[in-house]
């Protein structure tokens, strides 16, 4: 039994499936995918949630060749980050550790005083968990923590720079700062030509449907699971709506839903774990989708693939994806339209998203004709909400997540995945499960 239909529980399913189990996954609303889902704006199927997975790490590339999918990647179009009143080319960094500070100079994201703090690092002794803002700005300055650090960390996890735990989220970094020099290092890694992210023609909302389709495995919707509890030879659940409940039986469970909704789950069987779970905070966001004549959209943007947007210039929008120019596919589809999307919201800062529909298209609009020059009306829009979507990662995240599968593990046959615990990005959350799948198979 898996509990859960986003990218974990419906690898979670796949792969107790190929052990030779009768599966049954369960899913609250009327749509697995989670967040990997396509809407059509301007007659065109494009995704409106995630849009990509990271090409650097194999689970997200493996399970797609497993469904027989082909993979693309973005085109050389370059991102950019709006910073002191221009759109500028984004400079290399490690979530913005700069591989090279002439070029950091260069794109002027930075004053000249922050440039100068940047370029005179501070040897400061890290031994335990720290947020990236305070390790980043402790060694390069406030400066460099809020025009870079803070956009990109944004675009991740939608929260902010000094509450995101350095071990979870880039433990690359705090690696690095414990043997030294963040600069030094940074200057000596070497350039990759290989591609950071990947999609799926036609968008990463195929997924879902390709691992269910051959997957083995029944799926329900709209069969939301109350409660969970432990019987003589396994695991009862109490699916459906009050008023018509109903019991099914397992012999093994995997709780692939969110941190809340596994909390609540776990409260009776396994409480350290539910308390735990309950202490984890989630952003909620908004993805926002136009579509333009491409006459209308400057030919400058051709060049570029979005910006990201730092909490510091107090914009609407925290970041736009050129979607026409990032990826080929959703140029192709109709080369008289393009398709790009903005993004809002961060954690605890949700008050944004109390506009309607309406009001969310009306400041992403004004945010880019500010910032990117488009004044035109779209000849489409879509909006999707992202409600608590964003597990954050404070510090000690690693501890507490340690914690949580110690009580989990008490319980024999049941199991946890998904974002909440080790990356919010697609192969994490793949690698995640069959971790899950792994523990509840190996005890038997």
């Amino acid at each position: 039994m898996v509990v859960g239909g986003g990218i974990a529980g419906l690898v979670a399913a796949r792969e107790l499936a190929a052990t030779g189990r009768d599966v049954l996954l369960l899913e609250g609303s009327p749509h697995v995918g989670g967040k990997l889902r396509s809407a059509e704006v301007a007659g065109l199927t494009v995704d409106v949630g995630a849009e990509a997975m990271l090409a650097r790490r194999p689970e997200g590339l493996a399970l797609a060749a497993e469904v027989g999918a082909d993979v693309v990647h973005p085109t050389p179009a370059a991102s950019a980050v709006w910073s002191r009143g221009a759109l500028r080319t984004m400079p290399r960094s490690l979530m913005g550790v700069p591989f090279d500070l002439d070029q950091l100079a260069a794109s002027g994201v930075l004053s000249a005083d922050g440039l100068a703090r940047a370029g005179a690092e501070t040897d400061v002794l890290v031994d335990d968990d720290v947020s990236v803002g305070d390790l980043v700005a402790a060694r390069l300055g406030d400066e460099l923590v809020d025009r870079l650090v803070e956009p990109l960390l944004g675009g991740v996890y939608a929260g902010h720079a000094r509450r995101i735990s350095a071990a979870a989220a880039v433990p690359q970094l705090l690696a690095m700062a414990r043997r030294g020099s963040l600069l030094e290092q940074a200057t000596a890694v070497p350039t990759s030509t290989a591609p950071v992210f990947a999609t799926l023609p036609g968008g990463m909302g195929r997924l879902p449907g390709l691992v269910v389709e051959g997957g083995g495995f029944e799926v329900r919707t709209s069969a939301t699971v109350r409660a969970l509890s432990r019987t003589t030879s396994g695991w009862a659940l109490t699916v459906g709506p009050t008023t018509r409940p109903e019991t099914v039986e397992a012999d093994v469970v995997v709780l692939a839903t969110p941190a809340a909704a596994t909390a609540r789950l776990l409260g009776e069987v396994a409480p350290d774990a539910a308390e735990e779970l309950a202490a984890v905070e989630a952003a909620s966001v908004a993805v926002v989708t136009l579509a333009f004549r491409s006459r209308d959209v400057p030919d400058a943007l051709f060049d570029r693939s979005g910006f990201l947007v730092p909490p510091v210039e107090r914009r609407t929008i925290k970041a736009s994806t050129f979607s026409f120019a990032k990826w080929a596919w959703v140029r192709d589809l109709d080369p008289d339209v393009v398709v790009l999307r903005t993004s809002l919201g961060r954690h605890g800062e949700e008050a944004v998203l109390q506009a309607d529909d309406e009001g969310l298209v009306r400041v992403s609009l004004a945010d880019l004709a500010a910032m990117a020059g488009i004044t035109a009306r779209p000849v489409d829009t879509h909006v999707q909400r992202w409600g608590g979507a964003l597990p954050q990662y404070a510090v000690g995240h690693l501890d507490r997540v340690a914690r949580i599968r110690a009580a989990v593990a008490g319980q024999p046959g049941l199991a946890v995945c998904g974002a909440a615990y080790d990356g919010v990005g697609i192969p994490a959350v793949i690698g995640s499960a069959r971790q899950a799948v792994a523990s509840v198979t190996r005890a038997e």
